[in-house]
């Protein structure tokens, strides 16, 4: 039997968890459903942008980019030439001594499509004679400006670049364009690429077609920036945009216009270097927000253009010479699947740290959990991030704490039914200790609402008072009532005193049990619950003698008592409809109780005769004094039982 038990048991634990996980698993799935329909209707891509940003500025930077050299344009520099834009005059004496100095590439990054004079014939000669000097053309107009056509000469030498930018929504630039695409119109290569051309081409690098057409520059296949790659949602892709992969704020040298004017840069300094020159004066207002503008505790701060030029330039040299990996960025279904693992893992853990037993939740355990479970995520992206990979953050995260905070919720409700469903079927007829010990099994006990049938062996206690009916007879209702009740009061009380349970009122017959609902396991404890009954039962009869006292003096009956008590196996569980269920022992123990109870009503024991079985006299007799009865077939049973009385 006790093999039979233990695999109950077993199976009772596994239905129950199996139920519960279900739940758990249904929850966070549908709590990773709803952050997946929230990423991809863009109310998590600003924060995912934000993400992106913080872990720019946390990556550390590499030293400054040696290739790249620019030429500022500050507010000085427009004092000293006297106006702005500068001369053509100017402007062909700053080429000639950057010129003087062999850079491999210099990018002009002054809108000049108009002349400036004096000095216009000095600055055509100068563009004429400088194959690798590329100019700009603003191709596409937008909200802050409209389309600005190149250098005429520059155009005819077909050594322009388009220097149009992508800003994200929320005004900052994360994305660059290697080819510029209007209606209607040949591709224009962008500035960058330009001035990154050149550069390569010197390394004997020249373009190639990868894959899919896409555009190979050496070590990098330049993979074409989709409208919902990483955090976005329905961006603008138009073009051939690729992410630009920033290596700290302004990682390059910069030297000033009047510098190079006064012949103050050092005579090497731009060999073989791409020299950028552009505006970095705030009154030029040619200035935008890069992920590196704005930290947590910092205004933002704008870069210049010409800087901005820059890191899109270094992102496809690093890149194409030394295999730095661009951003990149996962799957639709990747990123849903790393996102339901972690809805998994918020609810695993709530799970883990769910109410068992004796164990309530603790917030404390959760929180650190959470907390662990949300560092080891940003953790784990931002080292995929220092390999140059955008995975998603945000929406993990939410549903990480999503999860969690949906199986507490969820746990918390399965709590509470339980809960509801134990006192209902309990009520006021167990001690504290014992509910205690239902409510730490509840996952064994409980079944979609009802306790579940249990095979054990426990004590039986039936008590009926001693000419009740004649009493009836001669009592009016209301005294009877009182009186009925102050007697179940005492007896009720004692019995759960003793440990037991009060299975019911029948009338002026009280039912209660010793060892249920937690099934007692050794002989000890089975030994335990006799003895337990046996003790009440002695103990009514002293209540009843103290109740009989205080009733002789009120005037109202006094009465005596008769106890069966049997030790056996019983059947536990709830009992009836929908509307009305009860938690109940029944069995042959039951019967026996019962029948000892009834018993030959001419043996005499006092104010209380107590009768038992053997399977109880053989727990208790060295506790209570007995004598032998007799050896019958009790009503309605065909084995022989022995009767013992215990003596008061």
């Amino acid at each position: 039997m006790g093999a039979k038990h233990l695999k109950q048991k077993i199976w009772l634990q596994r239905g129950s968890a199996i139920a519960s996980r279900r739940g758990c698993a249904i929850a966070a799935s549908g709590v990773a459903g709803i952050v997946i329909a929230f990423r991809f209707a863009g109310l998590l891509q600003s924060w995912e942008w934000a993400t992106l940003d913080q872990f720019f500025r946390w990556r550390p930077s590499d030293p400054m980019q040696k290739r790249i050299l620019i030429v500022g344009i500050h507010e000085p520099d427009i004092r000293y030439v006297g106006k702005w834009p500068a001369s053509d005059a100017d402007m062909a004496k700053m080429l000639e001594k950057i010129k003087a100095q062999k850079p491999r590439a210099i990018g002009l990054d002054i809108y000049r499509d108009l002349p400036v004079p004096p000095g216009t014939q000095n600055l055509e000669k100068v563009f004429k004679s400088t194959p690798n000097l590329i100019g700009i053309e603003k191709k596409v107009a937008d909200n802050k400006s409209s389309t600005v056509a190149p250098p005429p000469l520059l155009s005819k030498l077909d050594q322009v670049g388009a220097n149009d930018i992508v800003p994200d929504g929320d005004g900052k630039i994360r994305r660059g364009l290697l080819f510029v695409t209007p209606n209607n119109e040949p591709a224009l290569p962008s500035f960058g690429l330009r001035l990154a051309g050149i550069y390569l081409e010197a390394e004997g690098i020249t373009p190639e077609y990868a894959k899919n057409d896409f555009l190979q520059l050496g070590k990098a296949v330049f993979v074409p920036f989709e409208a919902n790659d990483g955090g976005y949602v329905r961006a603008d892709a138009g073009g051939y945009q690729i992410m630009l992969n920033f290596n700290g704020a302004a990682p390059f040298d910069m030297v000033s216009l009047r510098d190079v004017l006064e012949d103050k840069v050092p005579a090497s300094m731009m060999r073989d270097r791409i020299v950028l020159i552009g505006a970095v004066a705030p009154s030029l207002n040619d200035l935008f927000y890069i992920p590196y503008s704005s930290g947590l505790r910092t205004l933002p701060e704008q870069t210049p253009g010409v800087v901005l030029q820059a890191h899109l330039a270094a992102t496809i040299l690093s890149a194409a010479l030394e295999g730095r990996p661009l951003i990149q960025t996962w799957s639709e279904s990747l990123e849903i699947s790393w996102i339901f693992l972690w809805s998994g893992i918020g609810a695993a853990l709530s799970w883990a740290v769910r109410p068992d037993g004796d164990r309530n939740y603790s917030l404390l355990q959760l929180s650190i959990g959470l907390i662990l479970a949300a560092g080891a995520l940003i953790a784990t992206s931002y080292v995929l991030f220092l390999s140059s990979w955008w995975i998603p953050v945000v929406p993990p995260l939410l549903a990480l704490i999503g999860a969690t905070t949906a199986i507490v919720g969820y746990t918390a409700q399965l709590e509470r039914q339980d809960r509801q469903m134990v006192m209902h079927l309990f009520g006021r007829h167990v001690t504290p200790a014992i509910a205690k010990a239902i409510w730490r099994d509840r996952d064994q006990l409980l079944e979609q609402g009802r306790l579940l049938g249990r095979q054990m062996t426990a004590t039986v206690l039936f008590a009926d008072l001693k000419g009740f009916t004649t009493i009836t007879e001669e009592t009016d209702p209301k005294t009877l009532m009182s009186w009925l009740n102050q007697y179940m009061e005492a007896m009720g009380g004692l019995v759960l005193a003793h440990g037991g349970v009060v299975d019911k009122f029948i009338g002026d017959a009280i039912m209660a049990v010793f060892g249920v609902p937690i099934a007692r396991t050794t002989p000890e404890e089975i030994a335990k619950d006799a003895i337990a009954a046996v003790r009440c039962a002695k103990d009514m009869a002293k209540a009843l003698q103290t109740l009989n006292k205080q009733w002789l003096v009120q005037g109202r009956p006094t009465t005596a008592m008769r106890v069966g008590i049997a030790t056996g196996t019983v059947v536990t569980g709830s009992l009836g409809c929908s509307q009305r269920v009860d938690y109940t022992t029944i069995g042959d123990s039951v019967n026996v109780a019962a029948r000892l109870e009834s018993y030959n009503k001419s043996i005499d024991g006092g104010i209380c005769r107590i009768l038992i079985n053997q399977a109880t006299y053989q727990h208790i007799q060295e506790q209570f004094p007995t004598r032998f009865i007799d050896s019958v077939r009790l009503k309605g049973r065909t084995q022989v039982t022995e009767v013992y009385q215990v003596l008061l």
